[in-house]
């Protein structure tokens, strides 16, 4: 970079197609938000329109048609993170060609931004109170993909577009399936040449090292019951137990009647065995007092998912004054590369940043497979 052997432009065009190599998760999800978020910058929280669901209905001629109301509902959506890779340009002076700065800094800064936006991404599942899976252990078998399955068909979920992301534990044992592993023999030889899942079961599958590992807060549980009746439609209750220590953190699931509810922000740590005031989704049902409730213990949560389930978005970041820099995108991921120097520690920086955004849609299409 030193010797001025390529220019910030060129450097930006050359990391961007790296950089869309790497992103699994965010490609996976709903991105149609460019009308949306137009013009936005880092911070802005903006409403946008969620993708349609409707039913189809059988015709009645003595009813006649039933039209439903397609008012298109909004969530709030925030482009609150900056992905950002940051050296000395002096930690490039060995980058005597274009092809040794690829290995020494786009291969490795592209794959670093796209870790941590992978990692950002797939924190979403604390917005999933749908399960599958043992935690603790690492899905391994066909059963697995079909209790997936099962779980989306029950809320109705699509069936086209369906995809998973599993951690590195559950792709290393999905390809050493027989099933997988003989995929030549019935005419499928993607996962054996490629070494990845490839699709199995309606499902596109992905491997991330960004699946997030959930650590609940609860750290000692004995029977924990529902403290106090709760009214069908109330999205808070209050729970109490033998033991009940440590406290609720978002992403915790409580089961309920066989049923899950996630938790959706932390609770006030327990206090005499009792914790109130935790904040569920979905509604709950009318509960009576001392109905039995367990929590899903820590776990792997890889995602099973239809792509409307969560949006992802990037937007330009602004070019400052003063310094080279250069913002370029590509079919919705935007990066900026900037050359600057730090006048604190006298010396010069290169910077690539990525603004970027997820929320969860429905929740209802997607569901955790417990590792």
């Amino acid at each position: 970079m030193a010797n001025q052997m390529i220019s910030i432009k060129e450097l930006a065009r050359l990391t961007l197609p790296r950089l869309m190599d790497n992103l699994v998760f965010p490609q996976l999800c709903y991105r149609d938000l460019e009308q949306d978020i137009t013009g936005r910058k880092l911070g802005d929280t903006i409403q946008i329109r969620k993708p349609i669901n409707l039913q189809a209905h059988d015709f009645d001629p003595a009813q006649g048609v039933t039209s439903q109301n397609i008012a298109e509902d909004t969530v709030d959506f925030t482009l609150n993170r900056i992905a950002t890779v940051d050296v000395g340009i002096e930690a490039l002076e060995g980058a005597s060609n274009k092809e040794t700065l690829e290995q020494v800094f786009i291969l490795p800064a592209a794959a670093a931004l796209a870790e941590k936006i992978n990692q950002e991404g797939l924190k979403l599942y604390q917005d999933i109170p749908y399960a599958v899976g043992t935690a603790g252990t690492t899905p391994s078998a066909l059963a697995d993909f079909s209790a997936a399955r099962k779980a989306l068909n029950l809320n109705r979920a699509p069936v086209s577009g369906r995809c998973a992301v599993w951690d590195a534990e559950a792709d290393a044992a999905f390809t050493n399936l027989d099933a997988l592993v003989h995929a030549d023999k019935a005419g499928a030889t993607d996962a054996l040449k490629e070494g990845s899942i490839g699709r199995v079961m309606g499902f596109d599958n992905y491997m991330s090292q960004g699946v997030a590992r959930h650590e609940s807060g609860i750290t000692a549980a004995s029977a924990v019951k529902v403290n106090g009746a709760v009214d069908a439609g109330a999205n808070v209750l209050s729970i109490s137990g033998t033991t009940l220590t440590g406290q609720l953190v978002k992403g915790d699931v409580l089961v309920i009647g066989g049923k899950n509810y996630t938790v959706t922000q932390a609770s006030a740590p327990a206090s005499n065995n009792a914790i109130s005031g935790v904040q569920v989704y979905p509604a709950l049902p009318a509960l009576q007092d001392k109905t039995e409730v367990s929590v899903l213990p820590s776990h792997t949560a890889n995602l099973a998912f239809c792509p409307m389930a969560f949006a992802f978005a990037t937007r330009p970041l602004v070019a400052p004054a003063g310094v080279e820099s250069y913002v370029t995108g590509y079919n919705g991921i935007n990066l900026r590369v900037v050359r600057g120097y730090d006048m604190q520690h006298k010396r010069e920086l290169l910077s690539m940043d990525v603004l970027y955004g997820f929320k969860t849609l429905y929740p209802e299409l997607a569901v955790r497979v417990l590792g």
